[in-house]
């Protein structure tokens, strides 16, 4: 009986109540930990804001490292490349647009010629271009005038225009950039429906229509070039599809022999 007055009095059996830890020791030993690993309390690390990890200390205005963050990031540098250009459009300029740490941007995109090529990705959309061109059938007619008017919507298509139009005056200022389109809309894009014609040499097939794209593109919505750049859709569908159907499935001629 004694005994248990006397476990009674030392507090035995009750549940212990956790300690409380005031906020100024908290900050101490957050500091510590975070300095101990190299890395600024203040900002966290790359991974903690891609997996969304709360930040310690308060985070005015920065969103957590969320799918909603990286579309923020790709629409912000979206909009970047499009007023600045590729050379113009800072890491740290698009991370405050999205309103987020540049060190989420390098962990979802790695660096900004990869967010670069995710914005072509994002504005042109290749398995539906592709898809589209295709629909009718890879052997038959028509498959040139289905390319041009998929990429008419593209270039004046309410959503995608100005990202378009900013990708391609990138392309014109930025060696990198110009690289990057080249190599997407000929690979990612015209490759897969210049061999799904089964006609021989596709690469240069893919290439030869590459070329009439970007030069109809940049006459049209860069330069302006009058009347090309005020025909209807029907009539650059009309005069340039039948260029694009002799690319990708017409005979093209042997080189001349000298």
């Amino acid at each position: 009986m004694n005994s248990c007055r006397s476990r009674s009095r030392n507090g035995a059996g009750r549940p212990r109540r956790p300690r409380r830890v005031s906020p100024a020791r908290l900050d101490v030993e957050v500091s510590t930990v975070a300095t101990a690993e190299g890395t600024d309390p203040a900002e966290g690390t790359a991974e903690e804001a891609a997996e969304g990890v709360p930040w310690t200390r308060k985070r005015t205005g920065r969103r957590p490292g969320t799918t909603l963050s990286r579309v923020a990031i790709l629409q912000a540098a979206q909009s970047r490349f499009a007023a600045h250009g590729y050379a113009g459009a800072s890491i740290r300029a698009i991370a405050q647009d999205a309103g987020v740490d540049a060190a989420l941007v390098h962990h979802f995109f790695v660096s900004k010629e990869k967010l670069f090529a995710a914005s072509i990705h994002d504005a042109l959309n290749p398995e539906s271009v592709v898809e589209a061109v295709l629909a009718g059938g890879s052997r038959v007619g028509g498959t040139g005038q289905r390319l041009m008017r998929a990429f008419i919507e593209l270039w004046e298509g309410e959503r995608t225009s100005r990202q378009m139009r900013g990708i391609l005056r990138s392309a014109v200022s930025h060696e990198a950039a110009a690289r990057m389109m080249r190599e997407f809309l000929t690979q990612e894009v015209l490759m897969p429906i210049a061999a799904a014609t089964g006609r021989t040499q596709p690469e240069v097939r893919a290439s030869l229509a590459a070329s009439q794209l970007i030069g109809l593109a940049m006459a049209r919505y860069v330069l302006g070039v009058q009347p090309l750049a005020s025909l209807s859709h029907d009539e650059l569908v009309a005069y340039v599809g039948p260029t694009f159907q002799r690319y990708l499935t017409g005979t093209l001629p042997s080189p001349a022999q000298g």
